[in-house]
């Protein structure tokens, strides 16, 4: 099934990941962008956010699906792009990361140190050299925008990029950082998920 349906504790990651944003108290409007063939199934996971939730057809790549998105919210002066496998982000980093968009910084991402040695490989496998990590940074997200700024990014109908701030970096414009958390980890493989279902749980426990 879509990653974003796959069920974490109960509900599926899409749930848990609009929850949180709305829960975060900064976010008026979350849009989600599926397939068209799925829009009926993400309004019944999401009913319960009423009209907070607007649901657009995404596209074959990332960027298309970020366009489509920001064609619905024409007004918006600030804009967050998140991955719904990141659902388990802490309520603090989406509101730092909104807040630092509004007092001036045109682009901000959240990054993780890299705690792993990094070997760059030649296209055998082969190992060409060791890379310094002091000055690599692991993205997460929700990346934070303004909002014209995104907009003039994504003006390019062909602009594919593996995140929406390697656009902004195209145009020039400096992207900032703060700090990530590991619980924004993107929910990719089995493992991932089984990790995300402790988590959620101890996270049930707590609020309880």
């Amino acid at each position: 099934m879509p990653k974003a349906f796959v069920p974490l504790h109960g509900r599926p990651l899409l749930w848990h990941c609009v929850q949180g944003l709305l829960a975060s108290g900064c976010i008026h409007v979350v849009v989600v962008a599926v397939g068209a063939q799925l829009h009926d199934r993400a309004r019944a996971v999401l009913a319960e956010a009423g009209e907070q939730v607007r649901i657009v057809t995404g596209g074959a790549h990332r960027s298309d699906s970020v366009r489509a998105a920001l064609r619905s919210v024409p007004d918006a002066d600030v804009v967050v792009v998140h991955d719904a496998a990141r659902c388990l982000t802490p309520i603090n980093m989406i509101r730092a990361v909104v807040q630092a968009v509004l007092v001036g910084a045109p682009a901000v991402v959240p990054v993780l140190t890299v705690v792993d040695t990094i070997k760059q490989v030649d296209a055998h496998g082969c190992v060409v050299r060791t890379v310094d990590r002091s000055a690599l940074r692991a993205v997460q997200t929700p990346q934070g925008f303004a909002a014209d700024l995104l907009r003039r990014a994504h003006q390019d109908a062909c602009a594919l990029a593996t995140d929406d701030a390697g656009l902004v970096e195209a145009l020039g414009v400096p992207v900032a950082t703060l700090p990530g958390h590991p619980h924004a980890f993107k929910i990719t493989t089995a493992f991932d998920l089984a990790v995300a279902e402790m988590l959620a749980g101890a996270q049930a426990v707590d609020r309880a």
